[in-house]
């Protein structure tokens, strides 16, 4: 139980349903939409197209998703996979004989076909129960009503406001500023594309007037898009992959995200006793940062497009993690993780839903970077997500860029089971970050006992591109320890990610939801 003369947020409590997502009038229209009948996919597709007009520095309709669904009347989970496909005129072979020795930052190479309508309107189809005309009604609404920006989408803004370009600074800023908290934001075009997919579905997006018009903004852009690329996008469903931990089991999405990263990254914590380390110090955030290290050696290493991807039981089995674990000093960090491992391999939203037959969704919806690609359609204000940035140019890697490819994606929505049954869908935002906040939830909940909402409010670090990030959180002993230890350690303008929850409780009948206090969003239940 937390101290109540500290701050902090009191777990949600409910019993019929419940969403927990980073902006409260999403979880109020999720609440709405279960109340009314719907279930938790119906819900989630609500707050979720929702999102892209409370945040759209973090997702939108020109965005990607990935889903975990578990019916009410089954334990088994399905993976839907909403994301895009690069155009099939891009061409690593032609981006390097440009110049790029990696993916342009900006670029219109960089946008694949926006993916998560075809998925929300196929999570609607196979799941849902109210229908597109329902389930999107909110969203339309605010789109032309508008949304007051919230605190921490403000300071967001702020950041990424350089990356809008053209089009999109008409859309997306005021004034040529970004917006302020409490300014309103209003997307009638948006308002408009969602009617037509609402109307017509999928066909409402990837062909006629909305199609055309992003064709137009990508080609203007320099890109490859062409209608057939837009025409054949389709959402793929699949079998989630997971893994044990401590008596829980961690499932994931399956590959082009990264989730297995999560599951090697607890099986290599799984070769120490993390229990017996304060949860709080200098031993569990090296360990973890050298963990993730190795972890992401191997994502970057194997996670391609699923037809690429040809060594995902690698990165599932105990003895690759046990052999990684060997690697790790508790007094000194490695100097390359890449050369070290060598051997052994020869800013997005989240929310979840839960409903009283206990369907519950685990959805994760997103444009990659602050404002994505920056590049926006004219008319319908359509911003383009910039996944192409998870390709590689190296030649011959799974993941090099290519035509019809889906890339290598950061976002990852999780579920944790335990005997067999589900215990809690959960998600960790920011960007890379993800993998191991997933790890790092799970590891709160199985070593430390931690409630969710204790979990998700406790202090993150993250090793990054050489430099171990860690929250304010954090004392000064726990840093200083780190430096000596051989860590570039540095505190981050920007808090690490953000996290939603929802604990079901069988034997109680209730539910219990967490919401990360970094966002400005909430857990609301009925």
């Amino acid at each position: 139980m937390r101290d109540f003369q500290q701050p902090g947020r009191s777990t949600v409590i409910a019993t019929n349903g419940m969403c927990a997502t980073s902006h409260p009038l999403a979880a109020k229209v999720a609440v709405q939409m279960l109340e009314a009948g719907g279930n938790a996919v119906d819900a989630a597709i609500a707050a979720g197209v929702l999102l892209g007009i409370c945040e759209p520095q973090m997702t939108g309709i020109g965005g990607d998703c990935f889903a975990l669904i578990k019916p009410g009347d089954s334990d088994d989970i399905v993976a839907i996979n909403g994301s895009g496909r690069a155009p099939a005129g891009l061409s690593a072979e032609k981006l390097r004989a440009q110049g790029h020795a990696e993916m342009p930052q900006g670029s219109a190479h960089t946008v694949t076909v926006p993916g998560a309508i075809d998925a929300f309107c196929r999570m609607s189809a196979e799941h849902g129960r109210m229908g597109l005309k329902a389930v999107l009604a909110p969203a339309i609404h605010y789109a032309e009503a508008g949304v007051p920006v919230a605190a921490r989408t403000a300071f967001d803004w702020v950041n990424g406001a350089e990356n809008l370009q053209g089009a999109a600074r008409d859309s997306y800023l005021a004034n040529g500023q970004p917006l302020k908290v409490g300014q309103i934001f209003r997307s009638p075009g948006q308002a408009e594309a969602l009617r037509l997919v609402a109307e017509h579905g999928r066909a409402g997006f990837y062909e006629g007037p909305v199609a055309q018009d992003m064709l137009a903004a990508l080609r203007a852009a320099g890109g490859t898009h062409t209608e057939e690329d837009f025409a054949r996008t389709e959402a793929t469903v699949g079998t989630p992959v997971s893994g044990q931990y401590k008596g829980f089991e961690l499932v994931e999405h399956p590959p082009n995200g990264q989730g297995a990263t999560a599951i090697l990254l607890a099986n290599i914590l799984a070769q120490f006793d993390v229990a017996a380390m304060d949860p709080m110090g200098a031993d569990r955030l090296h360990l973890e940062a050298e963990a993730t290290k190795l972890a992401y050696d191997a994502r970057n290493r194997f996670i391609a497009d699923p037809d690429h991807t040809e060594r995902l039981d690698h990165l599932l089995d105990m003895g690759t993690a046990k052999k990684l674990a060997a690697l790790i000093r508790m007094d000194s960090v490695l100097p390359d993780a890449s050369a070290a491992a060598g051997g052994v391999h020869k800013d997005t939203v989240y929310l979840t839903v839960v409903d009283r037959d206990r369907m519950a969704v685990s959805l994760i919806y997103s444009i990659f970077r602050a404002f994505g690609s920056g590049i926006a359609s004219e008319r319908y204000g359509i911003l383009f997500q910039n996944r192409g940035m998870g390709f590689t140019l190296q030649e011959g890697h799974p993941n090099e860029a290519g035509g019809g490819k889906r890339p290598m994606h950061t976002i990852i929505p999780g579920m944790l089971k335990r005997d067999g049954r589900l215990l809690m869908p959960f998600g960790v935002m920011g960007g890379a970050y993800q993998a191991t906040g997933h790890a790092r939830f799970l590891s709160n909940i199985a070593d430390f006992g931690m409630e969710p909402q204790q979990a998700i409010d406790a202090p993150r670090a993250f090793a990054e591109q050489g430099i171990l990030k860690v929250e304010r959180g954090y004392s000064d002993a726990v840093r200083a320890d780190l430096s000596a230890r051989g860590h570039r350690v540095e505190v981050p303008e920007v808090a690490i990610g953000g996290a939603q929850a929802i604990l079901i409780d069988d034997e109680g009948g209730t539910l219990h939801g967490a919401s990360d206090p970094r966002k400005d969003g909430c857990a609301l239940g009925y």
